[in-house]
């Protein structure tokens, strides 16, 4: 892990397993090709949306599998082969991808810190890969965030994560938290009040997890479209009308 840096900023994306550390993506009907078929949209269009910020870097992390492999090198390829110009430019010059062992989640995210941190990184936004609705709008707007903080964290109403973000050296140890707590939120955010850090907060979304949380993303693609905003979760929003199409 380690290149050259080209900004202050970075976008890590992680790519998280079905079943993560006291999380999963369970669909109820949705299995198979069809699960794996959403989880590419889900990482295409958020880096795509990362991709979009004109002054950060974007860096995807996986576990280092033979299967993982195969799932960048499918995502990485469509997103060179079918963007846009402004994206496939910055892809070219602003994106890069690093496997990584395969551990529980607090010791990976920990890591992405620390790498992004010793690449020189100053601001550091991390995303899973269950947040296809989360803008570069978004993004943007926790960055900024971070030039007033020393981090940012963007919960979700289960009192989880859909995002967390820190600038300078990171200042705790996020592999010494329990991550299926279902208080891990407050964990977090109450160990940075402990030493006195400065955070902020970003508005409450969510990870497409479940059956209710597809619907959620469905109706906030829809007022996407509505307001103009024809990028957001686009390769989300294909994929679930072929699934839709079929049922």
């Amino acid at each position: 892990m380690a290149p050259k840096k080209k900004t202050n900023s970075v976008v890590a994306v992680c790519i998280q397993e079905p079943i993560e550390d006291g999380s999963e993506m369970d669909f109820g009907l949705i299995k198979g090709d069809e699960l794996r078929f959403i989880h590419q949209a889900f990482i295409t269009d958020t880096i795509s949306s990362a991709l979009e910020l004109d002054d950060a870097d974007v860096r995807l992390y996986y576990i280092d599998s033979a299967d993982r492999k195969k799932l960048v090198k499918i995502v990485t390829e469509y997103l060179q082969k079918h963007s846009d110009d402004a994206i496939a430019r910055a892809f070219k010059t602003r994106f890069s991808a690093y496997g990584m062992k395969k551990q529980r989640w607090g010791i990976r995210i920990e890591e992405i810190f620390n790498d992004c941190s010793k690449s020189g990184y100053g601001n550091v936004l991390l995303i899973g890969s269950r947040t296809p609705t989360i803008s570069s709008r978004m993004m943007k707007t926790a960055l900024k965030m971070l030039d007033q903080s020393e981090a940012v964290f963007g919960p979700t109403p289960e009192g989880r994560y859909y995002v967390i973000g820190m600038s300078g050296k990171p200042k705790v140890k996020l592999s010494a938290f329990d991550w299926k707590s279902p208080a891990i939120y407050s964990e977090v955010s109450d160990a940075f009040s402990s030493q006195g850090l400065a955070w902020a907060e970003l508005e409450i979304w969510y990870a497409v997890e479940n059956s209710d949380h597809l619907e959620i993303m469905v109706r906030d693609i829809n007022q996407f479209r509505f307001e103009g905003n024809e990028k957001t979760a686009r390769e989300t929003e294909k994929v679930m009308e072929r699934i839709l199409a079929r049922m």
